[in-house]
């Protein structure tokens, strides 16, 4: 089973607001998911993301891999760059 880091899309139409959730590849975009890590809202300014960076790591210590998107919010979070220096030791 691969596992996948990805948003799941809430709020109303029109006024997207998403979770970043751990789900299984194979599952719809909407549909069940494993573990919310946080959230995500493009519509404030500036835009709000709220992440539990050790749930994260864990994950992505277990395989999971982040959609390209959830990745940057992790650049931004500075999670991803923990999670590099700790695969170099």
């Amino acid at each position: 089973m691969l596992v996948k880091i990805r948003l799941r899309r809430m709020g109303k139409k029109k006024q997207p607001s998403y979770r970043i959730v751990v789900a299984d590849s194979r599952a719809p975009r909407d549909g069940r998911y494993i573990e919310s890590l946080g959230y995500y809202n493009p519509m404030t300014e500036p835009s709000t993301i709220e992440l539990d960076g050790e749930r994260a790591l864990y994950w992505l210590g277990k395989g999971a891999q982040p959609t390209q998107q959830v990745e940057k919010l992790m650049k931004i979070k500075g999670v991803w760059e923990q999670f590099q220096g700790s695969r170099k030791k």
